[in-house]
């Protein structure tokens, strides 16, 4: 049996409404909610009243996020112990012998992220959903965007492109419609619906997707994706669409400005047309930058850096103005071999490149490593 109690009374109470005297061996275990300053007045009252002074004791404060702190004793040194460990509010007391099984069901405490800071650098639209997946593994993240997407659409370029997916490929169609994001994709299809289209557009060509969160962008407007590689790099689209045929082919490739070259440079060395399609380019965010997250990475108290892209790569080291020291002293995590080799070039050491290049991939890349990291301690 279990008694959940308000261990923070209304102080304009004249006395108080707990029944001390039958609390204290009613039950077998009592939660007490924002009790922390009255943590020597519930200790008093319980023994007080019965409850035994070796009785197992649980103060945990901010349960169930990434900042918990738990201190365990007996009501005859609980006082003490939480005073010690400099534990505050808001804080959860547990009594009673279920405290015993601590050790065992520390869920919480015992995931492979748990207490880590870890730093996301994602657009703000984007860092939820990063930030959401390390959360669950027990991480604290930081959000610093070091990235904003600005469109830079050619509407009239663009209306010719989807004029163009109408059409069969002998008549000066596209074969192919290749994504490279999924910004791309929400680009695209934001302009797409300005011209009053819809994913019917694009039933003339066959669309290919860099990985399968671009796959999932097209999936959630309509588009089955016909290609996407096992490696989710611009080398993998090449060599999954070798395998097709493209000698006389004709390719849209809808994408970032100022992307890498070797996709263009690979499809036409295959023998197709490549038409590129800018939609979108990176920018450092034009608002000050978030102030909390560069004085934590600034004062060593980051513990793993994460990186989205090569963009998220240079706009932080252009935000920490070239000094790249505070990078250092943090696990360095990049969701592929490209966004690695960035960082690389910027003279940083990559502790972590995801074998899967998606969010969820580069979080499972971490989940790993600290876990091994934890199987080497003595």
């Amino acid at each position: 049996s279990f008694a959940v109690v308000t261990g923070h009374e209304d102080v304009a109470k004249d006395e108080s409404a707990i029944r001390w005297d039958k609390l204290a061996t009613a039950v077998d275990t009592i939660v007490f909610l924002m009790g922390r300053k009255t943590l020597p007045l519930i200790v008093e009252q319980l023994t007080a009243h019965g409850r035994p002074a070796d009785t197992p004791v649980a103060v945990v404060q901010w349960a169930t996020t990434p900042r918990q702190r738990t201190v365990v004793g007996t009501l005859a040194d609980i006082v003490q112990r939480a005073e010690e460990a400099g534990l505050g509010a808001p804080a959860v007391t547990v009594v009673g012998e279920v405290v015993r099984l601590r050790d065992v069901l520390a869920w919480y405490e015992q995931r492979p992220l748990f207490g880590k800071r870890v730093l996301v650098t994602r657009t703000r639209r984007q860092a939820s959903a990063l930030a959401d997946l390390l959360a669950q593994e027990g991480a604290e993240a930081v959000e610093l965007p070091v990235i904003q997407i600005v469109e830079t659409v050619d509407a009239e370029r663009l209306a010719e492109a989807v004029a163009r997916l109408a059409l069969s490929s002998p008549k000066g169609g596209y074969d192919w419609l290749v994504f490279t994001s999924a910004n791309g994709v929400e680009v695209f299809f934001s302009h797409l619906r300005r011209l009053g289209r819809d994913a019917r557009a694009l039933a003339g060509a066959r669309v290919a997707a860099i990985g399968p969160a671009t796959a999932d962008a097209l999936a959630e407007r309509g588009i089955v994706a016909d290609i996407v590689p096992p490696e989710f790099i611009a080398e993998g689209v090449v060599e999954a669409l070798r395998e097709e045929g493209l000698e006389g082919k004709r390719v849209l490739l809808a994408r970032a400005e100022g992307a890498r070259p070797e996709l263009v440079e690979g499809l036409r060395s295959l023998g197709a047309q490549v038409d590129e399609l800018p939609l979108y380019r990176s920018e450092l965010p034009p608002a000050d930058p978030d102030a909390s997250g560069l004085a934590q990475l600034r004062a060593g108290e980051i513990d793993v850096v994460t990186f989205t892209s090569s963009s998220t790569v240079r706009h932080l080291a252009q935000m920490l103005g070239g000094d790249v020291e505070c990078l250092r002293k943090a696990v360095v995590a990049c969701i592929g071999p490209v966004t690695a080799k960035t960082a690389e070039e910027l003279g940083l050491r990559v502790d972590v490149v995801a074998e899967e290049h998606t969010v969820p991939g580069l979080v499972a890349a971490l989940r790993d490593h600290f876990s091994r990291a934890a199987d080497t301690e003595p």
